[in-house]
């Protein structure tokens, strides 16, 4: 079993979809227990998080980043039902793209991989609403709120979310990072975020010693 967990993950992290699907279908044929569930599904993260180092030290790029994602979904939506237990979670994220930027890219290769990474995330989509933000924090009390912008105008509204998350009392609560290709260290003191990353595999690090104390 250990054999085919090994060999599951390097099929995601070298996307070679046709094995990746192969070795799924014949480890979901075998009946496999809960514990090789989850198993299978901590290879198949691992997998995907190598991914991300490969497209950090530039092996790989957009794309193979964007198909790594979907690889991954595909094979988690096939384990993940069988698991009477849901898989513990490391943390929770509220993520969104800024109020007036429609950009996703980046923002759902970033979810795809903090997923990954056993972080439970509420991805708000596009263009969200500062008060969205506020209610899903309040809601779910998340320990990061992650906010995406491409655009030069989504740093005023990436502020006025940090500024109405601290208006609501829950500031101090939450780690705020923010992320886009306009984003340094200037605009993250102005919008009042602990940390900035232009870098999806950066981003999921940052969370992680976040919530690893």
């Amino acid at each position: 079993m250990m054999v085919q967990m090994e060999e599951l993950s390097k099929a995601i992290a070298d996307l070679d979809e046709p094995k990746v699907l192969k070795l799924a279908e014949e480890f979901l044929a075998s009946e496999p227990s809960e514990a090789d569930l989850n198993r299978a599904i901590k290879a198949c993260q691992d997998g995907m998080v190598e991914v991300g180092n490969r497209y950090e030290a530039k092996e790989y790029f957009l794309p193979e980043l964007i198909f790594g994602a979907e690889i991954l979904r595909d094979v988690m939506s096939r384990m993940m039902p069988l698991l009477k237990v849901a898989p513990a979670r490391i943390g929770k994220v509220v993520l969104g793209t800024a109020h007036g930027d429609i950009h996703d890219i980046g923002k759902n290769i970033v979810r795809d991989m903090l997923d990954a990474a056993g972080f439970e995330v509420y991805d708000l989509g596009i263009d969200v609403p500062v008060q969205q933000f506020v209610d899903k924090v309040r809601e779910t009390s998340p320990q990061i709120v992650g906010i995406s912008g491409l655009l030069t105008l989504a740093t005023e509204t990436m502020k006025d979310t940090v500024d109405a998350i601290k208006d609501a009392g829950l500031r101090d609560r939450v780690k705020v990072i923010i992320g886009g290709n306009l984003v340094e260290e200037g605009v993250r003191a102005y919008v009042g975020a602990d940390r900035f990353t232009k870098s999806a595999a950066e981003g999921v690090e940052i969370c992680k010693k976040w919530v690893e104390g």
